[in-house]
This record gives C-alpha cells, structure tokens and sequence, in this order.
C-alpha cells in the first residue's frame, strides 16, 4: 500500500480536522445492535445498509441527553423542525422558498412518500423511477398498489430526458394520474442533478400532467465539487413536493422523524394528508433531526471532507485491487455504485425482483462469500442494476482498506479458478 493510502487508513491528515470517520474502532463498532452491524456474522466488514461508522454529532447528543433528563419523551409538537430545516436550505443551498405552512412532519421520507403518493394517486396509477434506484422505491410503491414504470438512466448514469418522458407517455395512458419519484441526489450512483436537468424535468412533468415527488434525504451529503439545487427551488416545480431529514447526513434512522414539503401549488394537497400520520415521528426523533439542521452543520463539514478522502481513497484502493471493476466517484451520498459486471457473476439474479433487499446475487454474493465483505446487490436497484454493487464509503480509512484487498485477493483467487 503507497504511504499516501498508509496515511489515509490511519485517519492522519495532519491538518487539524475532527473526522467524525475515525472515531471509532472495529471493536466499538461491533458492539452496535443495529441492522448494519448484527445481519451478518462477526468476520463479515459491512459497506451496505446506509448507516454511518460515525459518532452522534455533539449537538445532537446534547439535545437528546437534555430531553432524557428532563423526562421529555411525550408527544412532538410545534414546526421548530421545519423551521430549522428552512433556515439550513437557505444557508447552505441559498433557497427561501421553504415555508413552514407548507410542510407536514411524516414518519420516515419513504412513508412519508407513501402518504404523497395516496393525495395525488389512486391504485393502478403509475409511478415513474429512474432506475438503477433505491430498491424501496420499488416495494413501498408496488404494495400500496401502484404501477412501477422504470425510466433507465442514461450511459454517464444521469437522467435520460428521451426515456424518462417515453416513461411519462407510458404512466399517462388511459387517462391515469401519474408521479415521477425522483431520488435527488440520485441513490445508487451518487450523482447530483444540475439545476438545469431539474429545469427539465419540471417542464416535461408539466407537459405531461405528471406530479413529482423528490426524495431529498441525501441532500446535505453534497461533496465537494458539486452544488445540491432543490427542486422546489427550480421554475415549473409549484405543484411538486420534497421530503428531507437528517437520518442520512447525521446517522439518525433509529430516530424517526422526516419533513414533506408542498410546492405552493401543491399545499392544499399536502393538508389533506389524514392528521393521524403525524402521529407517527418520535419526539425524541424530531428533536435530534432539529438540532441536526439548526446546531450541527460544523460537524457536517467535517464530515464532509473526511467523505470527501474516502472518496478519492476508494478510486486508488478499486484501481489496485479490483482491475476491471467500473467507478465513477460519486458527487454526492456515501455510496459508490460499482460496475462489475465484466466479472460475468450477474446470471444467477434471484427471481424475487427489484426491491427485494435482502437478496444478494452476483458479485455481491461473491464478494461476501470469499471475501467476508458485505454490500448491496445491485440487482435489486432495478434494471441496470445486475452485475454492479453499492459499496457504502462512510467507513474508518482503516476499514475502508481492509474491505478493498479482501475484495481484490477474492477476485484474484475467482480469475484463477478453473472453470467448468
């Protein structure tokens, strides 16, 4: 390994920095009881499920210790969330147009999706997606009974304007309504849509009669060299809506809380969603998602640039020890969409179908198989996705290289088996 990547895996930068990634060590990270660190045995490093190898950011475990010794475990009220949501959007994106009246608290931003979906779509309508995409987009869809229709993304893995309106034509005939839910920035491919491709896509929405929804949970995990633009802030987005929390930028899924935002177009819509839906954000939840947003942007950037090393860290560790596997650095998330299907592992892809998360088929199966490594099959992002694995980057240097030369010797040990 060159003294660079040595660097790197020991988290020394020699720069000052507080990278909330290095942190914590293997064994404290084993010690977690939730999903990523417990669905698979001890010898297996886990890069899949979105969860952060990080700490709770100060600001957040302040809030929350305040809240435990106070007993204050009731039921959430007020907009103090919304509110420090607006008062982030615009700091960091340069966008005012978030009102408070116009957004509501949900659950999660998927079930707070869900409950879009059910204002401006009945059952049997379509709902478009961009595929490869998060694979929840698929079953949360299909089992409130609607049409899945896939608009696959283009060769440089950004929305292909051709195939996303022949997918408008498609959801629109006979009459039904439709929606495009929109993954902005896109999960798996980490690619940030440019203001003038979320232009677009409003305009053939709007030349369509297609209502978009814009999952923008990954947005403040915008990495350097990129810009995140919300869609509610382009022109021709009035009757859209939004949904964000802080669940993926400060690693609170276990805290429950999200926020759906109208367009103005779109308000009256979003209050008929049924009062009981609000019931379902935890307080404790709502508290830590709002101090997130209003107390702990400095954390973020912290965070941010030690994503942004891993970033760059991974680039070197596939071109040593994975030859022939495909990436491109993603612009926003923590997840890397890893193209391997040259491997030719892709033909046992379960028949379970997209969205099926805990499948895993081809390379991934492979990788976790012979090298103890764990990561998302690609086959359950939809088409496009068989052959390709999500490998989640928000790891320890230290891990993040260990992960890599397993990978590398399984495959070299797979290239030299002999084949039937």
């Amino acid at each position: 390994m060159s003294e660079s990547m040595n660097q790197a895996a020991s988290g020394s930068g020699g720069d000052g920095r507080t990278d909330p990634l290095v942190q914590l060590s293997l064994e404290q990270l084993r010690r977690r009881t939730s999903m990523k660190w417990r669905a698979y045995p001890e010898d297996v490093l886990p890069l899949w499920v979105a969860e952060m190898d990080v700490p709770l950011a100060p600001a957040v475990a302040d809030a929350l210790h305040r809240a435990v010794e106070l007993g204050d475990t009731g039921y959430p009220y007020g907009t103090a969330y919304a509110e420090a949501v607006a008062a982030f959007a615009a700091a960091r994106w340069r966008w005012d147009g978030l009102r408070v009246e116009n957004t509501a608290i949900v659950p999660d931003v998927m079930l707070g999706v869900v409950e879009i979906l059910r204002l401006i779509t009945g059952p049997g309508d379509a709902v478009v997606v961009c595929s490869p995409v998060y694979p929840p987009f698929y079953a949360f869809v299909a089992h409130d009974g609607r049409d899945v229709i896939e608009a696959r993304l283009g060769p440089d893995l950004r929305v292909d304007l051709g195939s996303l309106e022949e997918a408008f034509i498609r959801a629109r005939r006979r009459g039904r309504r439709a929606a495009f839910l929109m993954s902005n920035p896109h999960n798996p491919t980490g690619v940030v849509h440019t203001r003038a491709e979320l232009e677009a896509i409003a305009a053939l929405a709007r030349r369509h009669g297609v209502r978009v929804v814009s999952d923008e949970i990954h947005a403040p995990l915008v990495l350097p060299g990129a810009v995140f633009t919300p869609f509610l802030g382009v022109p021709g987005s009035e009757n859209g809506f939004a949904l964000t929390s802080a669940s993926k930028a400060w690693n609170l899924a276990g805290l429950k809380a999200a926020i759906a935002i109208a367009g103005t177009e779109a308000a009256d819509d979003l209050r008929r969603m049924p009062e009981e839906v609000g019931h379902g954000p935890s307080h404790l939840g709502i508290l830590a998602h709002t101090a997130a947003f209003r107390d702990a942007a400095d954390w973020l950037d912290e965070l941010l640039l030690g994503l942004d090393d891993n970033r760059s860290l991974l680039g070197k560790l596939v071109d040593e020890h994975l030859p022939g596997v495909g990436y491109v650095p993603p612009q926003g998330t923590y997840l890397a969409w890893l193209d391997c299907t040259g491997l030719r592992l892709h033909d046992d892809r379960p028949s379970d179908g997209p969205g099926i998360v805990s499948d895993v088929a081809g390379p991934a199966r492979m990788f976790l198989d012979e090298a103890r490594v764990a990561l998302s099959s690609g086959h359950v992002f939809g088409t496009g996705g068989a052959g390709c694995v999500r490998l989640n980057f928000a790891t320890s240097p230290t891990i993040l290289c260990q992960a890599l030369a397993r990978m590398g010797r399984a495959l070299a040990d797979f290239r030299q088996a002999p084949r039937p």
